[in-house]
């Protein structure tokens, strides 16, 4: 977790503590898969079961994927992506999973690197389904075999001894895209979007699943009803959290996920919510990413940001870095969290014109500018070493929403950990 020690830096003109040196915030990258590089948008690849393209890191025509550690230890963040899943050609399997407690990060890597070799396995392909094309035969097939492999996952990590998952486990958020159907399990916290266009042709996001948190009426009475307590700390007042029967712990902010064992038995489930959807021409990406990134920006901003970047092989990475910056003007004394993002693109897109530069001059209130050649921040930290080209007319939305905060003093919405989103059903963010 880094030394208790701390050292003083200065950010937009005013003090706040830093972590010591050994808790350097770097990338992120799976160090379980001996990649070295200090920067994950470097593609690693490898192949996996029926031949499929099992994406570690980087990026393809289609996808972008980045992970950042945050500065609260170890990334426990893991992303995913599988191209010509179980050996057809354009299925793609795209997957991010937050870890917690104290091997969360082992888990996390575990199940990210086991969910799909086993779903891979265990689901046959319909070529009558194909044909058929149509909701059913797609989606419950594919629904049966998700539950399945979440479940039996979940058991095989029970009895993986070089694993303590006892108080430690992992969200996971995944999509199986084949044809037109859109296949979506969630378990957990962590979320999916989708960015497609409305009447208008304006880029509006559509929320593909609901955040698993027992502040959801149904959530709450299963646990409960199973023993284990709900409740939130003072300190957290709009947070709650499952707790042991006869115990304060583990706390656990989430009511499903893999691990936990200690929770298992009072109401914590690993079974997914799995959901259909299927796509149109008016549909143009998915966007997965941990609660790093959902924590501080909104759906719409990120359909935003990830709409006005001209490469796509880059939006992951350029998502996270505003999620960065929005954790460090809106939570300076929180530590940011970690952050990973994996982006599925479902048609080539047209350039964009426009440069962030313009994008910085509109909505300098709420984000520092990125140098396009990749020059250091006001924290001396290389952010992006690309060019990053944007659409002013894309981050409209974002530029109104912030600007009704300027009077608020905040940077990047007026959203409060505290407050309710309207985003999806009224949920609460955590």
């Amino acid at each position: 977790m880094g030394a208790c020690c701390s050292t003083q830096f200065k950010y937009k003109g005013r003090r706040y503590e830093k972590e010591g040196s050994d808790e350097k915030e770097d990338e992120g990258h799976h160090r379980d898969h001996n990649i070295n590089s200090d920067d994950n948008s470097a593609n690693v690849t490898r192949i996996g079961h029926a031949g499929a393209i099992v994406r570690l890191q980087g990026s393809s025509s289609l996808t972008s994927m980045y992970t950042r550690k945050g500065k609260k230890g170890i990334n426990q963040d893991a992303m995913i992506v599988w191209e010509n899943f179980t050996g057809e050609k354009n299925v793609f399997f795209c997957g991010v999973f937050d870890g917690h407690g104290p091997s969360g990060h082992k888990v996390a890597r575990h199940v990210c690197d086991a969910l799909p070799l086993k779903l891979s396995t265990m689901h046959q392909p319909r070529p009558s389904a194909k044909k058929e094309g149509d909701k059913d035969s797609s989606h419950k097939h594919w629904e049966a075999s998700l539950i399945r492999t979440f479940q039996e996952l979940d058991e095989d990590l029970s009895m993986e001894d070089s694993l303590d998952s006892y108080c430690s486990g992992t969200t996971a958020v995944t999509i199986v895209k084949q044809d037109q159907h859109l296949i979506i399990s969630n378990l957990g916290d962590s979320r999916a979007i989708l960015g497609t266009r409305d009447n208008k042709n304006q880029i509006i996001p559509v929320q593909l699943t609901v955040d698993l948190k027992p502040s959801l009426l149904s959530e709450s009475e299963r646990i409960q009803k199973n023993g284990g307590r709900v409740f939130a700390m003072e300190e957290e007042p709009n947070v709650p959290r499952v707790w042991m029967p006869d115990q304060d712990c583990p706390g656990l902010a989430m009511s499903r996920a893999f691990g936990d064992f200690c929770l298992k038995d009072h109401g914590l489930i690993s079974t997914p919510q799995v959901s259909y959807r299927r796509l149109t021409p008016k549909d143009e990406f998915v966007v997965l990413a941990t609660d790093g990134v959902w924590d501080v920006l909104s759906n719409n901003e990120v359909v935003q940001i990830v709409a006005s970047v001209k490469r796509p092989s880059i939006a992951a990475k350029v998502l996270v870095y505003y999620a960065v910056q929005a954790w460090r003007t809106k939570y300076p004394g929180s530590k940011v969290d970690d952050c990973a993002v994996v982006c599925l693109f479902l048609k080539k897109r047209p350039p964009v014109s426009g440069t962030l530069s313009d994008i910085s001059q509109q909505t300098a209130s709420h984000v520092n500018e990125v140098d396009p050649k990749g020059k250091k921040t006001e924290e001396g930290e290389t952010v992006i070493n690309c060019d990053i080209v944007v659409d002013p007319k894309a981050l409209e939305e974002v530029n109104r929403v912030n600007g009704n905060t300027i009077k608020q003093r905040s940077r990047l919405g007026s959203l409060s950990r505290d407050k309710i989103t309207t985003d999806f059903g009224g949920q609460t963010q955590s």
